[in-house]
């Protein structure tokens, strides 16, 4: 059974997995942020019908989108395992520096998406989902449930805004970088990845609150008060990158 061998099964098995596994992932991120949250506010007034909508809509989303985000990490893990993948990375390797700087852009920005969706939106997610219950079940509401629901939200539209380009990274690394810019030098690349870093780290670290808080009103917080200012920052973001290869990778 060839698709079993260690050769296509790293190469060809593992990314069929990881596609398909990160459709669901970043189809129930889209979801959540352009279908659930508005569709939740237009509740308005109706707090009983909101709430049974998330614990028996929301709760199964959020099942299927932190365990398509695990196996979208692990099985991109896995693929990193095959034979001679590492060797000369960003260092003159076979699939050249072009690709193997977009496709480091596209592991770190898609490993701290997976870390937002266990670390911060599953972990307050818990506490709204329970205090969902809770009021359903004629109990008092958990004075704690809005902050947690707030930092959920955030880190939600921070992997929208990652989520652009982390996929054209992904995707372009084979299909752009490596014919395009196979070439680069590797200082070049690693300058380029450094800046990607810095960039990518600034905008997490807004997103929990670090530069002003998570309250509205943050001005620091604006790409995140909709899920359409999540789109521009994500188109933003991605242009940015974009050019910023074209000109560092270029040369």
């Amino acid at each position: 059974m060839e698709l079993l061998s260690q050769d296509y099964l790293y190469s060809f098995g593992f990314r069929w997995l990881h596609i398909l596994v990160g459709i669901t992932w970043i189809g129930l991120l889209y979801y959540f942020n352009l279908v659930q949250v508005p569709g939740l506010a237009a509740y308005g007034d109706e707090g009983k019908a909101r709430n049974i909508t998330i614990d028996k809509i929301a709760r199964r989303a959020l099942w299927w989108f932190r365990w398509a985000a695990l196996a979208t990490l692990a099985t991109g893990l896995l693929i990193t395992g095959q034979k001679d993948y590492w060797n000369n990375f960003m260092n003159g390797s076979a699939s050249g520096n072009g690709h193997d700087v977009a496709i480091s852009v596209g592991m770190v920005l898609g490993i701290l998406m997976a870390a937002n969706v266990w670390m911060i939106i599953w972990k307050n997610q818990k506490i709204v989902l329970a205090n969902v219950v809770n009021v359903l079940g004629g109990g008092e509401a958990n004075a704690d449930a809005p902050t947690a629901g707030r930092k959920a939200l955030l880190a939600s539209r921070q992997n929208v805004i990652f989520s652009v380009s982390m996929l054209f990274f992904m995707v372009g690394s084979a299909h752009f970088y490596s014919g395009a810019f196979g070439d680069a030098t590797s200082s070049n690349a690693r300058m380029f990845f450094t800046i990607a870093l810095v960039i990518t780290a600034l905008l997490q670290l807004n997103s929990i609150g670090i530069f002003g808080g998570i309250k509205a009103g943050n001005k620091m917080l604006w790409m995140y008060e909709s899920h359409k200012n999540a789109l521009i920052t994500s188109g933003v973001l991605w242009l940015v990158l974009w050019i910023l290869s074209e000109v560092l990778l270029g040369k």
